[in-house]
This record gives C-alpha cells, structure tokens and sequence, in this order.
C-alpha cells in the first residue's frame, strides 16, 4: 500500500501584531499557511493599546471605529463573526463639537438631525454649505474607493484615465486646491472651516498642506462610527482569541534582530535572543521606515526606500486617566476647538508641540445606552510634531495648558489628570522602530501624496508589506485593508514560481 505524505503547509511569519499583523495573520491562517505572528511587545495591538486604571483598562490608542463592513468582511475569513466576539455600538451622535466662544455643533448619522443641528448652530447659510460639501465628498468617497482604496497598486495614470472618463469630478477634487483653501471656499462659516479641515489630522496633516481631496474622509464617519464596548482594544483581543483558536503561533516579547536574505530572498526572521524561524513568506507589518534604515539588518535595507527620505506625518500627545467629569455634558468623540484656527498649524509645521492645541476626548464609558460610572476612563489626544529626539520632556506645561484650556470650556475632573500616564511622540518613537513617533506614516502632504507609499510587493519576491506605513493609508480600517491587499498579493503569486518558489522540507523541517 502507498503512504501519501501530504506536503507541510507554508510557513508564513508575520512581523508586528498590530491590527495589519492581526488581519495577516487571520487571512493566512485561513488560507492554510503555518502562521508565526511577532510582537516586540508584552501584548499585541500595536497602536491600539490600553493602559491599566482603577476604572479599567483605558484606550491609548485610536479610539474612532469606522468602516464597519472591512472588520465583518475579516472576521469572515476565520468562519466567525465579529459580533460573536465583541459588541459593537453604532453611535447616532458622531462627534460633539466646542468652541471658546462658547457655541457647540454635534454631528449626527442622520442627515435630517444635522441640517437641523446646523441651522440652529449657523441658520440657513450654514445648512446650504454643509448640504453641498456633502455632496462633492460622497461624490469623492465612492468614486474613489474601488481605483484608490480597493487598488492592490494604484497608478497615477490608471487614476487619471479614471478621472477624464468622469469630468465632473475634476472639480469635486479641486486637484490644485489644498483642504484649507477648498474649506474656504465651501464654508460661509469660519468654525464649520476649522470642524472639516480637523480631518486632515486624522491622517497626520494639516489642512494648510494637505490636498483637498482628503476632504473625502469626512464620508467615512457620515458612513457610521461605532464604539467597541470596553474599548478599541477589546477588538485585538477578540482577534487573538480567534487566531488562537485557528492554530496561529503568536509570540509576544519577540524582539527582531535581523531579517536574513540569500539568493533574493527571505528565508529566516532572527529574534535578538538568537531564535532563527525559517519562513516561506514573510509579512513586515510594522513601519515600513524600519527596513529601509537597517533596522532590521542590511538584507532589507533597499525596500521601500522613498520611506527614508519622506517627511513623516504627525505625531500625537495622549493622555489617559480615570476621573470623575464636571462640566458639559460628552459624548463619547468630542472635540474642542482653539481659538486661533492657524496657530496650531503654524507650530506643528514648524516641528514644534502646538502651544494652544485643540483637543480631543474620548469619555469611553459614554455613548452605550447606559449612564455612565462615577469613575469614567477618558482618553484626550493633542496633535504633536514627530521627533527624532528621545530625550524626555517636561510634560508639566502642556498639561497646565490643556487644563487651563478645558477650564475656559468649563470642564475639570477629580481626581486631576497628571503627567504619568501621558504618552509623547519620543515614547511612540520607542515603540515602533524607526517611525520617529509618526503615527501615520508619511506625511499625507501634496497631490500624490498617497501614490507614493508603499504597497504589498516588494523587489524581495516572498516579503510583502502590510500596516498603516504603506498603501492605502493609516487609520484601523485603512490598516486592515492593507493586510488583505497583502495576503491577496501572496495568494496570486503562489502561482508563480519566480516570487513564491517552495521551499524543500523533508518531514516538515526546513532545509534551506
């Protein structure tokens, strides 16, 4: 009688367990890959983290879940759904909106409760503004998703050819306009100006810089945000629970020393402890920065070069505590706006830390359906330069100023916010290598901006990029759907032998 030895399955290793190295992970699992997942860190996440209170654990990270559909689509490809593993609550409010002068704008799914909430905020003007604004960005949105956002590689000629066939976006995109100058345009009102130009933050730039047809991310939230009940972190977790379920091997405190190549290819990932794990596939779904300054050894230091040189995004102060709230009443996504709409930009564009930022709350046990604890968890967010330096800073004054800033608001809370459990741009520098804090990448800044990251291939044919750092973008969801643009990327080229050529193994050891 013949035995038929059946061939081992293909080993991919997975560099960063960030929600790209997450989603990577799940769809190769699913695709019948031996899968080792690498996190430097304690626990996995990356950028969606949490820190511990006496309120609970409390986001540290992002904190806006949009897209919903990218998330149901990935928990999917493991035979689940998302709702078996985390509660979801779409939120009816998306954002609530201060001023210094005092006035407030919340923003609704609903387009009947904003034209409403609008003209009682700016009268008539304001409505007729934000009804044509929302026009030229749904028109943006879905023009541009599939060419763009669904694109494994986009092209700017691809992109034009697709533009001449639809005329009429040329001046939905205003191609030579930057956010600022199209919001200008758009907005009678200088406070709606400064809400819309805000977005550009959520990439890392400013809207003084940033083209105008960012303007689009504004659909995305108008799509639906949801809250994940307990925190955004809940939603990595949920996803380690299912991979571990599913067999992937995850490893936490794996620090990556090098990645080796030989004859043009990757063939072991290197841990500093001198663990060697061969591989077939290899994913880098950390900063593609990392590999392009040598970080992970000279066989990879030619990859995503355009990365070492690009000027990266903003960066972030973030400050999580637990507290009792006095003051106006939050939602859970609130903003609060400075009073000199420029000012901010000017600092943050000339590398230093805004010195009257506007900021950000996150009241996390808020937007549930339920009154919220006598001890909330509260996450506020400043925009702040990334920085090479990793020295660290007297936090004292940037926390004196928020707080003087939340008193003009009318806002404190008991007990008072201290510097311990702020994280800086030097402390993200430190978490992910060679990002310089830079929480998005590069910066989003120019036209072709996001043609010039980098995509899932690279010039190594089995090492593939997934992450916030490369195409389409930052952001969770963007993030995730780089993992599919990944995983489809190596999926295509097991038919192909001069990217994904076997590797021999004799009783499933590996001989290279």
């Amino acid at each position: 009688m013949t035995h038929v030895i059946a061939p081992a399955p293909r080993r991919a290793v997975i560099i960063g367990a960030g929600i790209a190295g997450l989603a990577c992970a799940a769809r190769l699992r699913a695709a019948g890959f031996a899968v080792t997942l690498l996190e430097r860190h304690a626990a996995v996440g990356g950028k969606i983290r949490a820190i511990p209170s006496k309120a609970g654990p409390i986001d540290a990270g992002p904190t806006v879940l949009t897209m919903r559909h990218v998330f149901d689509d990935l928990f999917a490809q493991l035979g689940t759904t998302l709702e078996d593993h985390v509660t979801l609550i779409k939120q009816d409010e998306l954002a609530r909106h201060f001023w210094p002068d005092g006035s407030a704008l919340s923003l609704y799914a609903d387009e009947e409760r904003n034209i409403g909430a609008l003209r009682s905020f700016g009268g008539n003007d304001a409505v007729a503004d934000f009804l044509k604004f929302t026009k030229r960005t749904r028109q943006l949105f879905t023009a541009f998703d599939a060419p763009m956002m669904q694109a494994p590689e986009p092209k700017l000629g691809a992109l034009t050819k697709h533009v001449l066939r639809q005329p009429h976006l040329i001046p939905a995109m205003a191609p030579l306009s930057t956010l600022k100058t199209l919001l200008k345009r758009s907005f009678r009102d200088p406070r709606l100006r400064q809400l819309f130009g805000r977005y550009a933050t959520y990439v890392g730039g400013s809207p003084t810089h940033a083209p105008a047809i960012l303007s689009l991310i504004w659909q995305a939230e108008a799509n639906g945000v949801w809250v994940v009940k307990g925190g955004m972190h809940k939603l990595t977790q949920a996803l380690l629970h299912v991979l571990d379920a599913s067999g992937v091997d995850t490893v936490t405190n794996a620090h990556v020393d090098r990645i080796e190549v030989r004859n043009g290819r990757a063939i072991s990932v290197q841990l500093l402890d001198g663990t060697r794990l061969p591989c077939d596939v290899l994913v880098h779904a950390g900063d593609p920065r990392a590999l392009a300054t040598g970080t992970l050894g000279p066989d990879t230091a030619h990859i995503a070069p355009q990365t070492a040189k690009a000027k990266r995004s903003f960066s972030a102060r973030v400050l999580s505590f637990a507290a009792t709230p006095h003051g106006p009443d939050l939602a859970h996504h609130n903003v609060f706006f400075a009073e000199d709409a420029q000012d901010e930009f000017r600092d943050l564009m000339a590398g230093r830390a805004p010195r009257h930022p506007s900021f950000y709350i996150c009241a996390l046990d808020r937007g549930q359906g339920t009154n919220p604890p006598q001890l909330e968890r509260f996450e506020i967010i400043t925009n702040a330069p990334a920085t090479a330096d990793t020295q660290p800073e007297d936090l004292s004054p940037w926390l004196h100023q928020i707080t003087h800033q939340m008193v003009q608001h009318g806002i404190s809370f008991t007990p008072t916010p201290d510097t311990t459990t702020i994280t800086t741009p030097q402390a993200f520098g430190q978490m992910f290598p060679a990002s310089l804090g830079a929480l998005y990448g590069q910066t989003p800044h120019g036209l072709t901006a996001a043609l010039q990251r980098p995509t899932a291939r690279t010039q190594i044919p089995n090492l593939y990029l997934a992450g916030g750092g490369t195409h389409p973008g930052a952001g969770v969801p963007m993030a995730t759907f780089s993992a599919r643009h990944a995983v489809e990327a190596i999926l295509s080229d097991q038919i192909s032998t001069s990217r994904l050529a076997p590797t021999a193994t004799r009783g499933g050891i590996s001989t290279a």
